[in-house]
């Protein structure tokens, strides 16, 4: 059989189409949310070889560690990989009935949006204290005037004793008499782990395997750290170059551990990573919106585990006694310590002026022992700890506001323990940003 010219040309042509539809239904398949969320990962990890505090923690495939570990890419490469990730990730279609996909999608948006953001630092990029922590954490920190400290350090200087001396000075003494004594640190350490143990497992259920070691460490910007390192397993580090108060065992025993970042990592990585196959989970960036969330449960989830009623009981109790200290102040110190709270936004303020090289290390110095009433080697501490993490300062206060503000609304008004528990362990066992909690 003869082909003319234009019958030869048709055939080419039906047959260009065709391919050319079939290689397009074939990228189209190769193009998923998984796909995207390896590419994510392995981004992450390859980021990280240029800040070594950016990876927080991963328990994904070693060999892709591995592979990170032995390429270290040019920041330029970097930028383009998240650029073009976000454009393929823009491009899938998720249904409106799909909470959680859309949930996991948003999460890869911002998330990567932040990356990006910190490729852009990392090549000499500089943002203000307000524009860093919008493009990293998805939050807008507010402002506060010394108007607004100085009226709480007025009720402050009603509720502390009448002794001479500044009102710093004067809540320093106060203070100083609740210091856990190092002998007794590990000890009372440990009990305030066993009680918040005990109550979170009254309301979440967690991998019989989940387990953390605590580690008594120094020389840290830091007063306590979680590294997790997956399969339900964390290392908690207390820092102990500087007295530990007796607040601080409760505290650290929820925030580190129950129901805080522990049990927030236990969380992700069951119900994410490994009952839905989210890869993405297995990799936490420190500076992305993921640890204002993490930040922000874990200080409100001091509260939840024990509300204010059952934590002066159990410190009353239990705690003082443990550590040595007058029982029958309780009430007292708690109620101080509530008003010294309130000026926990002093020091965003001390870091924004520091980074946004308004304040000089004196004037920084200045704030926080003025307003955020620290002693002068707390206050030192602290400016290390924002030359080292800059604006993730907002993630403590603001996270925690935030935080409480979408469970209260949630649960609803007087909620009972376990509607607020469920709120509360819905929160940090899902992909929810910062974005989301409005």
């Amino acid at each position: 059989m003869k082909y003319t010219n234009t019958a030869v040309m048709i055939l080419c042509l039906t047959f260009l189409f065709f391919n050319t539809t079939l290689s397009q239904k074939k990228v189209k398949k190769i193009i998923t949310m998984d796909n995207i969320a390896e590419q994510y990962v392995r981004l992450i990890l390859d980021i990280g070889q240029h800040d070594p505090d950016f990876v927080d923690a991963y328990y994904g495939p070693k060999e892709w560690q591995d592979a990170s570990k032995n390429m270290k890419y040019e920041l330029t490469a970097l930028k383009d990989r998240t650029e073009a990730i976000s454009s393929r990730l823009k491009r899938i279609r998720v249904s409106k009935k799909d909470k959680l996909s859309n949930l996991r999608k948003t999460y890869l948006q911002k998330q990567l949006s932040a990356a990006y953001a910190k490729i852009e630092m990392l090549s000499g990029t500089k943002y203000s204290f307000d524009d860093e922590a919008k493009k990293l954490y998805d939050a807008e920190p507010p402002k506060n005037s010394e108007k607004y400290f100085n009226t709480i350090l007025k009720e402050l200087n009603n509720a502390l004793p009448s002794d001479s001396g500044s009102i710093q000075e004067r809540y320093q003494q106060f203070r100083n008499q609740f210091v856990i004594p190092k002998e007794k640190l590990d000890t009372v350490f440990t009990r305030a782990i066993n009680e918040c143990r005990a109550w979170t497992k009254q309301f979440i259920t967690l991998p019989e395997n989940e387990s953390f070691v605590v580690e008594y460490v120094t020389n840290k910007a830091w007063s306590g750290y979680n590294w997790y390192q997956g399969n339900a397993h964390s290392i908690i580090q207390v820092n102990t170059d500087l007295p530990i108060f007796i607040d601080r065992a409760v505290d650290l025993a929820a925030h580190e551990g129950y129901p805080g970042h522990h049990v927030y990592n236990v969380l992700l990585e069951t119900e994410l990573m490994r009952k839905r196959g989210w890869i993405e989970i297995s990799v936490y960036p420190l500076f992305s919106p993921q640890s204002l969330i993490a930040e922000g449960s874990a200080n409100f989830g001091i509260d939840v585990v024990l509300p204010s009623k059952e934590r002066l009981k159990f410190e009353k109790e239990i705690l003082f006694p443990l550590a040595g200290l007058d029982a029958s102040m309780v009430e007292k110190y708690y109620s101080v310590l509530s008003l010294v709270g309130k000026l926990a936004y002093a020091g965003n303020e001390a870091a924004r002026g520091h980074l946004d090289g308004k304040f000089s290390k004196e004037e920084t110095m200045r704030w926080l022992t003025t307003y955020a009433m620290f002693d002068s080697a707390r206050a030192e501490q602290r400016i290390k700890f924002i030359d080292k993490y800059r604006s993730y300062v907002i993630n403590y206060n603001l996270g925690q506001d935030l935080v409480k503000k979408y469970v209260e609304k949630k649960a609803g008004k007087n909620p009972t323990a376990a509607k607020r528990w469920k709120v509360f362990s819905d929160l940090i066992s899902s992909p929810r940003l910062p974005g989301g909690l409005k």
